[in-house]
This record gives C-alpha cells, structure tokens and sequence, in this order.
C-alpha cells in the first residue's frame, strides 16, 4: 500500500491509485473535465492540477498515481490561479454561446429559444409555462414590448429576426381562449400579507409573482381602472383594451385582489404598514417623497423603511414596458426572501460564453437548424395576432443558438467558479462554427470540443464500426469520424454514453 497525505489527512491507497479517486475516497472533491471512471484518462483539460508540497510541482490528478511520502494539497493561491489560466485557455479556443443572444437581451431573460421550440412541436401550454416563469403580462407584452431580443437575435444577421413578440402574443392569446387556462402552482400559503401600490406593469408583475409565492396580494391604486401606464398604450391604439382587461382579469382569477378609487397618501400609507407585512410602491413617475423614502437599493429594491419596497418609474424612469415587468418580478422574489425572514441576496449573473456575430460564413451552419422561410407578419401589422400554423412556422425559423447542455456544461460551471474571462487569451480571427447534424439524434460541434478524447475512448472499447478519432497536429487537431463516414456510422450504440461524457456539449442531443 502506498503512503501519503492529502489535504493533511493520511491515507494508503493502492498502487496505481490516481490522485484524484483517493483524494475522493477522502471526500475531497477535485474539479475535472476529461475524466471517466473505466476509461483510459489524457490529462487535456489540466483543470484538476493539484501541488506536491515536497517537490512544489503541479500535477494531473486526474493520471498521475500516488507515492509514498506525496503530501499533496488540492487548493491554494497558486492552484486556483493555474485552474483559472487553464480555463481561459480553453474558452479562447471555444466558439458557442451558452444563452442565446435573445434571452440575454431580455430583460426578464425568458427563455426564448425553448419557447420556440415548444411552440414547432405544437406543444402550446408547455411554451407558455415556459414564458410565466419570468414574464407576468405576455399578451400585453406582445402589442407593446419593443423588442430587445428581436434587436439581438442572431437570425436578423440573416435575413429577418425571428418574430418572438408575436409568439409569445401566440401562446398567450391561445391559453386565455381556451377552455382550460394554465395557472401556475402556487406555494403553500404564507399567512402574510403584501400591499402593491399602483397597478402599472411593474405592479401587476409583483403582484402575479407574489400571489405565486403563497402571499395574499392586494393592489391600491387611486384610478378608476387598473392598468397604470398600460392605459396609454391602450388610448394610442398599440394596445386592444380587450387584451388588457383579460390579462387583468387572469390576475384576479389566479387569486389577486384590487382596489381602485384608493388614493393612498400619508395616512393611509401608515395604516397600509400596520395592515400588511410588506408594501410595494410602483405608482410609476409619480413621486414617492410623500410616503419619507430617501433611499432605495437598485439590486433588492428595498428602501430606507423596513418592510416597503419600491420598482418601476417611480425609482427611475423607465420608458420599456418589458423592464418594469422584469423588475416587478425581481422586486417580488425580494420580497418573498424578507417575508421569509430570509437575508437578501443579490442575484449574481452565469458566466455566458459569447463569440459575437456570425460570420457570412457561418449563415448555412446555422440554418441548418431551421427554415429558409422569410419572416411572417400578420396582415395589421403588430396589433395582429397568428394563427397556429403562423406560430408554427415562424418558430421553426428559430436558429437553436443556445447551447444544448448549458445547464450542466462543465467548462460553464467551472469558469463561473472560478471567475474565467473568455477575453484574456482572444487574439486573432476566431475559428468558424461548423455543426454535424448527420446523427438522427445527435449533433456535433466541433469549436466547442476539448479535446478530452473521452468520445474516442467510449467508441473505441464498445467496438463501433468506425467510431471516432482524432484527425490533424497540434492546434489544429479535431475530433471527427474518419475516413470521411457520416457521423451516423460513428455512434450507432454508443450514442447515449458519448453525449452523457462530454464535458461541453459539443455532443448533444438534438
């Protein structure tokens, strides 16, 4: 048995034991990437480096075996520093977006590509969740929103942008018209009370998201009708009134109370507090020095009073529809964290691996994906509506720029702990995105592959027909099929394995 210590703690472990599974089998966990249990090991991605602390030397945990006397540790200054660099080295070799442009213009970052996808499938309900877990008001959202994810969506480079407002105007008007109209399920009941003050967009969001969080939701608000800013758009004609007085009447449906007719000034403002657990002011531009707020946090919205709240244009003018909604539903989650008894956390962003525009080059790559067909437009223009096989046909010419395995990528994951910057090492023109769609199931691309040769391997010892290999020298070298044969003759049982293996999703599912 070999001898050593790791992390100060003394084990033996066998000889021909890696570093890392008996730092494992201590319960110390060391990052990797090109590691697979069973199958022959290339230490290529260098993240899971560890120091010998007698020699000082880093070393491939992941293949270099234990030795007597070893007294290794698995993290400091230099190790993190070397993870880090390690990373930044691959993320200037690695061409891919983690999110879609589209999402990561829109402002309540809904997940528009696979709205998208669900609506192609005709899955209509499903693509509606989808937009409710971030976006309160689609209906309305889909007359007024200008549209900054259209403005970013890679397909404009192409031709025209794919119309996503129409779409989620779609899904939206296709539930509130059916018979049985979709709910979120709501949390256990709190037994707490939230007051909403106004009943704008940014009011309507929170208050959507708050009743969602088990909390009873009451709206004030001193005008006749509710609607807030929302009553300018429908006197411009940009908004049907009918659209909404439904998405309203959802609210109230879903549980929401409303009262109109209540102006809430000093006084009332106090008795609110004594009433209700936690109020929000989103009275739009109207002024909030009436009810003594001097000071408000930009990132939990909350104020200089315990307990009350502000977002929306009465904090800073916001002329988007689409960002009061967004901050309706940030303002609500903070809420819900103070009612809770929760401390507040500010939201940090995912590390979101960009390469910019497409190339002219890149167009056909990307349509392969997608449909030639010219952008749809209802006959009137924006204030028009389409029909299922409209949405059907315009979500197909979505072009799939979200990475496939962004959630579980391990080059994401790592370079978001360790705080990577993809810029450090970019020198040069980039390399050109390419994508084998050959598999019925799987498609392949090469800018976001490694090199950690795990597919090689798989294929390999479950005896493929062709499986894969490497193909070119140094930095040019590529994993591909060889002798030209389609992907499809590479992976015909081993399909599964290699797309579970890959650290990246340069394999993935379709």
């Amino acid at each position: 048995m070999i001898e050593l210590k790791i992390n100060n703690k003394s084990i033996q472990a066998e000889e021909g034991t890696t570093i890392l599974k008996a730092a494992e089998s201590l319960g110390i966990e060391i990052p990797n990437m090109c590691f697979m249990e069973r199958y022959s090991n290339h230490p290529s991605c260098m993240i899971c480096v560890v120091k010998d602390q007698n020699t000082r030397k880093l070393l491939p945990s992941c293949a270099m075996p234990v030795m007597n006397g070893m007294n290794i540790i698995t993290e400091d200054e230099e190790i993190i520093e070397a993870r880090k660099d390690t990373l930044e080295l691959l993320l200037s070799d690695h061409v891919g977006d983690c999110e879609a442009p589209c999402k990561l213009s829109c402002p309540a970052h809904m997940d528009i590509p696979l709205m998208n996808r669900l609506i192609m499938e005709g899955s209509h309900q499903e693509a509606l969740q989808v937009v409710k877990e971030d976006i309160a008001l689609p209906l309305i959202l889909g007359y007024i929103c200008t549209a900054p994810c259209e403005h970013a969506c890679h397909r404009k480079q192409v031709d025209d942008a794919v119309s996503i407002c129409q779409l989620k105007k779609f899904v939206a008007k296709f539930d509130l018209d059916s018979k049985k109209i979709y709910f979120p399920e709501k949390n256990t009941p709190s037994n707490k009370k939230a007051a909403v003050i106004g009943s704008g967009p940014t009011a309507l969001s929170a208050a959507f998201y708050l009743t969602r969080f088990g909390h009873e939701v009451m709206i004030f608000d001193k005008h006749a009708e509710a609607g807030g800013s929302l009553i300018k758009a429908v006197h411009d004609h940009t908004l049907p009134v009918e659209a909404l007085y439904s998405e309203i009447d959802y609210l109230k449906d879903f549980g929401l109370k409303v009262q109109l007719n209540k102006h809430v000034k000093q006084e009332a403002f106090n008795d609110l507090k004594k009433d209700f657990h936690a109020i929000l002011l989103a009275t739009g531009s109207e002024n909030s020095n009436q009810f003594s707020i001097n000071q408000f946090d930009k990132q939990t919205y909350t104020t200089n009073l315990e307990g009350v709240f502000a977002a929306g244009s009465i904090v800073r003018k916001e002329k988007m529809a689409i960002r009061c909604v967004a901050q309706g539903k940030e303002a609500a989650r903070s809420i819900n964290e103070f009612l809770n008894g929760k401390s507040f956390t500010n939201k940090e962003k995912r590390f979101n691996s960009k390469f910019g525009k497409l190339l002219a080059s890149e167009f056909d790559e990307y349509l392969k994906e997608s449909t030639r067909d010219d952008r749809y437009t209802p006959e009137n223009g924006k204030i028009g509506l389409f029909n299922m096989d409209d949405a059907i046909a315009e979500a197909k010419r979505c072009m799939h720029c979200d990475c496939r395995d962004r959630l579980n990528c391990d080059l994401r994951n790592y370079s978001e702990q360790y705080k990577a910057s993809q810029k450090k090492y970019l020198f040069g023109k980039r390399n050109e995105i390419k994508k084998n769609i050959q598999h019925e199931f799987v498609i392949y691309e090469t800018e976001k592959c490694i090199r950690c040769g795990l597919c090689i391997d798989i294929t390999t010892k479950d005896k493929e027909h062709t499986g894969l290999t490497f193909i070119g020298r140094g930095f040019d070298v590529r994993m591909q099929v060889p002798f030209n044969y389609p992907m499809s003759k590479a992976l015909t049982k081993t399909e599964k394995k290699c797309v579970e293996a890959c650290p990246t999703g340069a394999l993935a599912f379709k």
